[in-house]
């Protein structure tokens, strides 16, 4: 038994327009996805990863775990203030994310590299469309939770881990 079932939106007062609430939901629901994926992603590649480097990408995946778990976090919690329900179950996640899905086994260092790299970008593009989208609409506190969380967590992200391929020419994941 539901208590409120996917979709609907449970009017809230936060003195903002439904309109703005069920276009916010929608675009963090989005969101929350990809993030989510982006953080499974990053414990496969921790589990996973080998080389010289092992040591060093080993801690710096699972700090990235981490810090994607709390930004996941403060995207569901900003939908559910919105009066929205968020995507919170693996399967339902699997069949909203845009970030294309790694094989089960083991990859390269390189391609770990490059998956993340482009799960980034991913989340990164949408996030910085989803926060002009909320601006727009008088949405600050979404506008916030995107540039302030998602967007600022993810470039420093990025960052620390395009520097591991700096000198490597890029290898595309298939």
């Amino acid at each position: 038994h539901e208590i409120q079932p996917w979709g609907h939106l449970v009017r809230m007062p936060i003195a903002l327009a439904e309109s703005a609430c069920k276009e916010s939901v929608a675009n963090l629901n989005q969101v929350l996805a990809d993030t989510m994926t982006l953080r499974d992603l990053y414990k496969k590649h921790h589990w996973q990863v080998s080389g010289p480097t092992f040591y060093q990408l080993h801690l710096l995946f699972d700090k990235h775990y981490a810090e994607q778990s709390r930004v996941i976090d403060v995207i569901a919690e900003r939908i559910q203030l919105l009066g929205g329900v968020s995507v919170a179950m693996a399967a339902d996640v699997a069949e909203t994310t845009l970030i294309p899905r790694p094989p089960k086994g083991r990859e390269p260092v390189p391609i770990q590299i490059s998956r993340l790299l482009h799960a980034h970008e991913i989340v990164l593009k949408e996030a910085r469309t989803m926060a002009r989208l909320a601006a727009d609409r008088a949405d600050d506190g979404t506008n916030d939770v995107l540039v302030s969380d998602v967007i600022r967590t993810n470039e420093l992200q990025v960052w620390f881990v395009a520097e591991h391929v700096v000198d490597t020419p890029v290898v595309r994941a298939k």
